[in-house]
């Protein structure tokens, strides 16, 4: 078991969407995930192997929140002020929590997710770092200049709370203490935020706290220790120096490293001696991972991205860090500028990170074989017999088709052949799934692979029709391989009438599909080929124009009669002729009225005038003024595409209608 506390911060948590973990120098598991927690400070994290979870105290908050193994948040235990150091059982069953704004220890059952006891610690003692060792639980406890290790004993009928343990009595405040389920005797304890940092071992198997080693270490500013499976080295992370450096608790003389980066501040050690040594790094990487054993080089590093709209990455939060007891995750709290905290579910802390890279041809021809290279590279030789899967995705297999898996040599180079069958962009993905050493991971390329370009017409384009008439417009599709289907899409001309599909269809034995058209307006008529394995899409457009309705008549004349073959309105000279024009409908339309005189056999422009039509659409003019007898007149209504007010139609012109003055 270990213990340790992060700082509390103040600032009140902004709810963010969850992110995506994006790794440090290799790619990270597809399961790395995190998400944002509910919390105004973070105070302590420990992972229950038993029931899944893992619980995170919150000290402004005043409660300990409780996630699943994928960081959701399933319960909260409040009523909890200034909660910070928390403990798991031997078994599980039990979470001790440190809360100093209660002067008490309160136990927690794991199962129901409740408090289940509160002892009392005293008043002003202020405890906050609890650890289980020895039979019994120890705890730092004390204000400024009043720091002491307590223990709380539940083996009797009664518990039982002795203060005052270190005779000493050399700690500032309340040290942070950490012990190891290997070494059940030893309780190792640390002071934060001094220079240089104080770390003392004692022997507790007696039930009394026996100081067995003492000592002034390097670095300063200590923010988390931890104790090792055997009890035999602490850990610490400090702001300085720039590692994580182990003590040997036998002496506490300076034993192996960690490297790591500046201003270390977490550190965890799991069961089986597995290393997180973690920093508050924005432009290094926040945590390494170091194999039991090995404190050269780490196995695994990772980098917290930006969350939100802050400044700068995420940061790893002080005492951040909690394995899961089998390392199947790594847990970490992050926090970034903003005072967001995120709960981080790293998945494959303890394998080599992987890449996958893929090279295939830029560009191939259809139906011939092409070679595909690439590598999976990591740490470490790959097992012999190792394989990874390899698909193929392209337009005729949208989700993606399986090809045979390629065996990797023991660098992790592969090569494959394969022949493409269908044209378009053509992806290989190839996925290695992971082994006890390496991480999953995955990589792709793709080639251009050209298609046949087919023919695609539509019939009608440019023709004019009078108004209302019934067209039918024919695609024709050319040779395809497997997609015979064509879609036909009609737009009329003008904003209150969208482009519409009006027809999904295989074209016929010729070729050709077709659709009827009412030509009330200037329509477009669209066909689509979507293309298939071989032929490209292909789109073609055909334009026909189609006129208003329009007539004029004329009325108010005192008889009608012709003059050679053409019929006249004969009008008094005093008497104004009234026009009535009626036009299709549009709104804000207007109609030219053009009026000629004939004069020695040739008509001439006597002038021309726009009125607006009526939503009924009719229109109706008087010809006022003085008018001269003896000569003849025509006059008659005309749309005019731009100038009538829209552009729905084709320019329109209506019959003339003739008249003439007499006396």
């Amino acid at each position: 078991m270990r213990t340790r506390r992060i700082s509390a911060a103040t600032s009140l948590a902004v709810l963010f969407s969850s992110v995506v973990l994006v790794g440090g120098a290799a790619n990270p598991a597809a399961a790395d995930s995190s998400k944002v927690l509910p919390a105004a400070s973070v105070g302590d994290i420990v992972a229950d192997g038993v029931h899944k979870r893992v619980f995170i105290s919150d000290p402004t908050g005043g409660k300990v929140l409780v996630t699943d193994y994928n960081g959701a948040v399933v319960g909260t235990i409040a009523s909890l002020p200034g909660v910070t150091g928390l403990e798991l059982s031997a078994d599980s069953g039990t979470l001790y929590a440190a809360v100093p704004g209660a002067d008490a220890i309160v136990t927690i059952d794991t199962a129901g997710l409740k408090e289940s006891a509160r002892y009392a610690t005293g008043e002003g003692t202020d405890p906050k770092h609890p650890a289980l060792a020895g039979g019994k639980l120890w705890f730092g406890y004390g204000a400024a200049g009043e720091g002491n290790i307590g223990s709380l004993d539940l083996s009797g009928a009664e518990p039982v709370v002795t203060l005052d343990q270190d005779k000493d009595r050399t700690w500032f405040s309340a040290p942070t203490l950490a012990s190891a389920p290997g070494a059940p005797g030893t309780l190792a304890a640390g002071i934060e935020t001094q220079s240089p940092a104080e770390l003392a071992v004692y022997d507790v198997a007696s039930g009394t706290a026996t100081r067995t080693a003492h000592a002034s270490v390097d670095g300063g500013n200590m923010r988390d220790l931890a104790l090792s499976p055997d009890g035999k080295q602490i850990v610490v992370a400090s702001a300085a120096p720039y590692l994580h450096q182990a003590y040997n608790t036998a002496d506490l003389s300076r034993g192996a490293a960690y490297p790591s980066t500046s201003y270390p501040n977490a550190i965890d050690i799991a069961p089986n001696g597995t290393v997180a040594a973690g920093s508050s790094a924005w432009y290094d990487p926040d945590v390494y991972v170091y194999k039991p054993g090995n404190t050269t080089k780490p196995v695994r590093t990772y980098e917290f991205p930006n969350t939100g709209n802050s400044s700068g990455a995420d940061t790893l939060m002080d005492a951040g860090l909690a394995w899961a007891p089998d390392t199947s995750r790594l847990f970490a709290v992050t926090a970034n500028s903003l005072g967001v905290r995120s709960l981080r579910v790293l998945t494959d802390a303890v394998k080599s990170a992987s890449t996958v890279t893929v090279n295939a041809p830029a560009k191939s021809a259809l139906n011939k074989k092409l070679t595909v290279t690439g590598r999976v590279k990591s740490d470490g030789a790959f097992p012999a017999g190792a394989k990874a899967t390899v698909t193929r995705t392209d337009i005729e297999s949208p989700k993606g088709k399986a090809l045979p898996a390629v065996t990797l040599k023991s660098d992790g180079s592969f090569s494959f052949a394969d022949t493409p069958t269908a044209g378009g962009q053509v992806t290989y993905k190839v996925s290695y799934a992971g082994d006890a050493a390496h991480s999953a991971a995955s990589g792709s390329d793709k080639v251009a692979v050209p298609r046949t370009v087919t023919s695609l017409t539509v019939n009608h384009n440019k023709a004019l029709y009078s108004y209302g008439t019934d067209v039918t417009f024919t695609a024709h599709l050319g040779k395809t391989y497997k997609n015979r289907t064509v879609e036909l899409w009609v737009d009329p001309f003008g904003s209150d009438k969208p482009n519409k599909l009006v027809r999904t269809g295989k074209v016929d034995s010729k070729g050709n599909l077709s659709t009827k058209v009412d030509m009330t307006r200037d329509t477009t008529v669209t066909a689509v080929f979507k293309g298939d394995g071989r032929y490209t899409s292909k789109k073609v457009t055909s334009t026909a124009y189609a006129k208003v309705k329009v007539s004029t008549s004329i009325s108010k004349q005192y008889k009608t009669a012709k003059i050679g073959k053409t019929s006249y309105r004969y009008f008094h000279k005093k008497t104004n002729p009234v026009f009535t024009t009626s036009m299709t409908y549009y709104k804000n339309r207007s109609h030219k009225l053009s009026l000629e005189l004939y004069y020695q056999g040739k008509w001439y422009d006597a002038g021309s005038q726009y009125f607006k039509l009526g939503t009924s659409g009719k229109s109706i003019v008087t010809l006022n003024g003085t008018h001269d007898t003896g000569y003849r007149m025509r006059v008659r209504a005309s749309y005019v595409n731009g100038t009538s007010g829209d552009t729905v139609n084709s320019t329109t012109h209506g019959a003339w209608q003739y008249f003439i003055f007499t006396k």
